[in-house]
């Protein structure tokens, strides 16, 4: 009995040795460390008057979940115990609207802020002191505690988004309330849905039914994008799905319970081959469209919308108006990337256009295109938020840039006054390499956790001023589960959670790592997927000395790499890389393993030599 109740103890010391510490993510602008512990107990009470009370509740919830306990917000007011949630009467001008004060003590923990946003982030911030939830197989709960401290603190960019791309695979109403929930807890407020594309229309459109009875399916395919085969003759179109105005709404509202407004694209003039199967009368030259399974196409088969078809905006004006209605934002986002022009060139209506309006050439029947969808959402009270192909020919007067072909367009936005959004290739995009190719899902390039961390979003030459914030990516035309989204959003965009929130002078690339597997932890329990490739090597080959040598890195310190060009998978008794080591003769693989503090943490990974030689040119 003696010895269970001493393992007992010494299993909750363990917990709270692994969870201790301020590991909150994004760093908070300022942080003072106190002494001693708030422990939460089935007692607490919860002070939120009533502009705070919706917060109160959350909270309530939120730690209903994890503890179990039942704690009731309660509109009384009390200073001397419990957790208080208190919208200031004097706003603090440093906080702004989405910044908050924390201070916890032994005995109380109050959240103060201008706005219930900044009451909501600051929610989030106590929710990450406390310990994560142990897991029910130990039988043993820790105790609830936080830790002493005070904090100020706000964000650095009003826009804070991820995108997810749910045109290539359809994800349930589920699953985008599972993100939205995810984002919320690190305080992202802008949730970018990209509702359409050439592989799948997703939103009912009352007044163009076909869009869902026909846009929103295609045939089914599985395997690698772009090698699939197109429709064949008779094959049914049986894989898809859209969301209906009333689960538009559902979600709408549930994002905005979250403090997070959703951004809705509709991709035009290009990328609109599942809006021409429904209504093939919008292309310059009528065919039968079949909606794309993820068959190479692009400039082969239309999917561009003609612009010199009265029809287009008036189909188009439909569409915006009853998105205009669904969805509260103050923007929408009409696409404007990778237009295949050449369908333009040879239509005779576009070329009325060109002749009528004086327009020059193809480049700019696309700036007259989107001016005149500018046009018809800002008489609805909208602002359009395009991609930086949205440049090409002229920009339209009011229009937001979104720049992912690198800074150049963000750049060039800025400089002609315009708003901007960052979201370049490869650094904020979801969709790649973040690990080794041979280890990741297929993809076609590479941003590591680091390279995502690392890059400053603003450019030099840029005032600051004109740079709304900043937003992650998720195409996902090789991300078909909701499973695989997960782990390709984690843990990158806790990288750009800090970047969008945090003081670049308060980015730690050390301790980020640090919390980044604290956070890891908070996963696990809640069984939310993320990659583990930051503890991969990053493995080349070199010529040095005369002689082809492998290199090894690793994206942090702290780890060692043991690895062996024999049969057997590495362990911690295997070599330890320290330099580069030649290649011998006749071994056609390296396997490679890293441990941290004697336990290992990387994949197994075996290399052929062969393929290490190609990358590096040898």
């Amino acid at each position: 009995m003696i010895k269970k109740t001493y393992l007992t103890l010494l299993l909750i010391l363990v917990q709270f040795s692994t969870f201790a510490g301020i590991n909150i993510i994004p760093e908070p602008v300022k942080v003072e460390e106190g002494t001693g512990i708030f422990t939460l107990t089935q007692a607490t009470p919860i002070f939120a008057a009533d502009d705070a009370k919706e917060i109160g509740l959350y909270l309530s919830a939120e730690l209903q979940d994890a503890t179990g306990f039942r704690l009731n917000p309660t509109t009384s007011k009390s200073t001397a115990t419990g957790i208080t949630l208190e919208i200031l009467a004097t706003p603090n001008s440093e906080i702004g609207d989405q910044g908050y004060l924390l201070e916890s003590t032994t005995t109380k923990i109050v959240i103060q802020a201008n706005t219930k946003h900044g009451l909501f982030n600051g929610v989030q911030t106590l929710l990450q002191l406390l310990p994560p939830e142990i897991e029910a197989s130990t039988q043993v709960k820790a105790d609830w505690i936080v830790p002493a401290v005070k904090i100020s603190d706000y964000p650095r960019f009003e826009w804070r988004g991820l995108m997810l791309d749910v045109s290539r695979h359809f994800f349930t109403v589920e699953d985008v309330k599972n993100y939205i929930d995810e984002m919320a807890r690190y305080k992202f407020n802008r949730f970018h849905w990209h509702l359409t594309d050439d592989q799948g229309w997703r939103i009912e459109i009352k007044g163009l039914p076909k869009l869902t009875e026909i846009g929103a399916w295609r045939v089914p395919r599985q395997g690698d994008w772009w090698s699939f085969d197109p429709p064949q003759k008779g094959e049914a179109a049986t894989y898809g799905g859209f969301y209906t105005q009333e689960e538009v709404k559902e979600i709408v509202k549930y994002a905005q319970d979250r403090f997070i407004t959703i951004l809705p694209e509709v991709d035009i003039p290009g990328h609109a081959m599942a809006m021409l199967a429904a209504y093939p009368e919008l292309a310059c030259f009528k065919k039968d469209f079949k909606v794309n399974p993820g068959s190479k196409f692009f400039c082969k088969i239309q999917n561009t919308l003609c612009a010199g078809n009265p029809k287009t905006f008036e189909y188009l004006n439909i569409v915006f108006s009853e998105i205009a209605d669904l969805f509260p934002s103050e923007y929408i986002h009409i696409g404007g990337d990778e237009v295949c022009r050449k369908w333009w060139f040879f239509c005779t209506k576009c070329q009325s256009v060109r002749r009528k309006n004086k327009l020059k050439n193809t480049e700019e029947i696309q700036s007259y295109f989107i001016t005149e969808v500018e046009k018809m959402l800002n008489a609805k009270g909208k602002s359009i938020i395009g991609w930086d192909e949205i440049l090409d020919g002229g920009l339209a007067p009011n229009a937001t840039v979104m720049s992912w072909r690198g800074t150049a367009g963000g750049i060039k936005a800025a400089s002609m006054g315009h708003k901007v959004i960052m979201s370049p290739m490869p650094y904020y995009y979801l969709d790649l390499y973040q690990g080794d190719p041979l280890f990741e899902p297929v993809t076609y390039a590479m941003a590591r956790l680091t390279d995502t961390y690392n890059f400053e979003p603003v450019p030099a030459e840029v005032d600051e001023k004109y740079v709304m914030g900043i937003q992650g990516c998720l195409w996902t035309e090789s991300v078909s589960e909701y499973r695989h989204a997960q782990y390709m959003t984690w843990p990158r965009a806790f990288a750009i959670a800090e970047s969008s929130w945090t003081p670049t002078a308060n980015k730690d690339w050390t301790k980020f790592i640090a919390k980044t597997e604290h956070h890891f932890k908070r996963f696990d329990q809640r069984k939310i997927r993320y990659a583990r490739s930051m503890y991969d090597p990053i493995v080349s080959v070199i010529k040095e000395d005369g002689k082809l040598k492998i290199k090894m890195e690793t994206e942090f310190e702290g780890l060692t790499i043991h690895y062996t060009f024999q049969g057997a998978e590495p362990d911690f008794s295997y070599p330890v890389y320290d330099k580069p080591v030649t290649i011998p003769r006749n071994p056609k693989l390296l396997r490679v393993v890293t441990y941290k503090e004697g336990k290992q943490v990387g994949n197994s990974m075996v290399l052929p030599i062969d393929q290490l030689k190609a990358r590096a040119g040898f």
